[in-house]
């Protein structure tokens, strides 16, 4: 089997490309930046602790940016940037390990290029990007354990156990995925799945080695200036942030419940407003094409998946429902449709894995990556603070009122 490097290192060019193209439009900052910007200006300067309520790793990564390339728009969001390349990339790895060729692992990409969630949240100072790219490069760490052999297969899968530690350092919402890959390698474990891997040493891995990059992501925090974090109270903190994630805050304009997410009922601006000379905006929403088309691709697998006994098809189905669940169960409120970020990649997926084993002679993926790239051309103005003739533009792409 020929490696795919060539059609990678093109569309990851082309992503690069355009998450960084206008990156600093707008120069100031925007919806959450304004809490994650400062701390990690806080971060860089190794002063005393801030936005404690979340851990360390996507402010120190964008505080890198920052010292990188300036205290400037393209400081804050450059590294977002990259994080949106490698979840796309992520996704071309884990398709071609998962299926063993080309096309679908392109076409999932592109998916994922496409996908406006993607899109936005790459050209933004939010933790939810770094998060994301972690998982899934852990994903493909495990699903490349599947080809190893000997230590190669220890190596891989140390290696997604400690991708998913620092995904859950980057935002704790990645912390299910721990508990996922656990179930699923109980779930498909098969003498020639993970070859000489065995349960015990394979979960004990999982567990020891997340929980120790996790925890190797608070070590700034012990070089503050003012109160600097101790070992005594590693722990403690933890607490501490848990209670600050499931207090209840005050209502927000934008918040939805978690089953609104799949359906795009309520978006969220993350900018709209007169700045450099225009009236811009960028609106954080999915591809409908991807989000609602999604939706069959995931029935369609979960469907057919069960009734063949396929763990391809059950399980790329029942990754994006697990997804989804845990927003039934994780106490946190409010809540908004960008936590459905994540699960907005795993819809990718499910419509490669889908068009895979269902459009065998290539009828349907051509077109429907076309209808994609179409809807992102459509919407591109509102996605990247692009300027639109007047206050009221944005009327022109809100396809229902709960959009506006």
């Amino acid at each position: 089997m020929r490696r795919p490097l060539l059609p990678a290192l093109l569309i990851g060019t082309l992503a690069q490309a355009l998450f960084s193209w206008r990156l600093t439009m707008p120069r100031t900052l925007m919806f959450d930046e304004i809490h994650y910007v400062p701390a990690a200006r806080t971060l860089l300067a190794l002063s005393h602790p801030v936005n404690v309520e979340h851990p360390l790793l996507g402010k120190a990564l964008i505080a890198l940016g920052i010292a990188l390339f300036g205290d400037t728009a393209l400081g804050w969001r450059v590294m977002s940037t990259f994080a949106g390349t490698a979840s796309m990339l992520g996704v071309f790895a884990a398709l071609w390990l998962l299926l063993g060729r080309v096309r679908p692992a392109v076409i999932g990409s592109l998916l994922v290029l496409l996908n406006f969630t993607v899109f936005v949240q790459a050209r933004i100072a939010m933790l939810d990007g770094f998060m994301a790219a972690f998982v899934v490069g852990a994903v493909a760490a495990m699903l490349w354990a599947m080809r190893g052999n000997g230590p190669q297969v220890w190596r891989r899968w140390l290696l997604g156990s400690i991708l998913l530690g620092l995904a859950v350092g980057a935002k704790w919402t990645a912390l299910p995925y721990v508990g996922f890959a656990a179930v699923a390698y109980i779930c498909a474990k098969r003498p020639d799945r993970w070859p000489g891997l065995r349960p015990l040493p394979a979960l004990a891995i999982l567990g020891l080695a997340s929980g120790a990059s996790y925890l190797a992501t608070f070590a700034p925090a012990f070089f503050y200036a003012n109160h600097p974090l101790t070992l005594a109270q590693l722990i403690p903190l933890q607490v501490d942030m848990l209670a600050r994630q499931t207090q209840v805050l005050p209502h927000h304009t934008y918040q939805s419940p978690w089953w609104n997410w799949p359906l795009m009922i309520r978006p969220i601006w993350y900018f709209y407003q007169p700045v450099d000379g225009a009236m811009r905006g960028v609106l954080m929403i999915g591809n409908p094409a991807i989000l609602w088309g999604g939706l069959v691709a995931v029935a369609a697998c979960l469907w057919v998946g069960l009734r063949r006994r396929s763990m391809l098809l059950s399980g790329t189905a029942a990754l994006w429902i697990a997804s989804v669940a845990i927003w039934a169960i994780i106490p946190k409120s409010p809540g908004f449709f960008y936590y459905h970020y994540l699960s907005s990649i795993w819809l990718c997926i499910a419509l490669a894995v889908a068009f895979d084993r269902f459009d065998r002679r290539h009828r349907w993926n051509t077109a429907f990556v076309a209808v994609a790239a179409g809807l992102f051309v459509y919407f591109y103005p509102i996605l990247s603070a692009a300027a639109l003739p007047g206050p009221r533009a944005f009327l022109r792409w809100m396809w229902f009122a709960t959009w506006i």
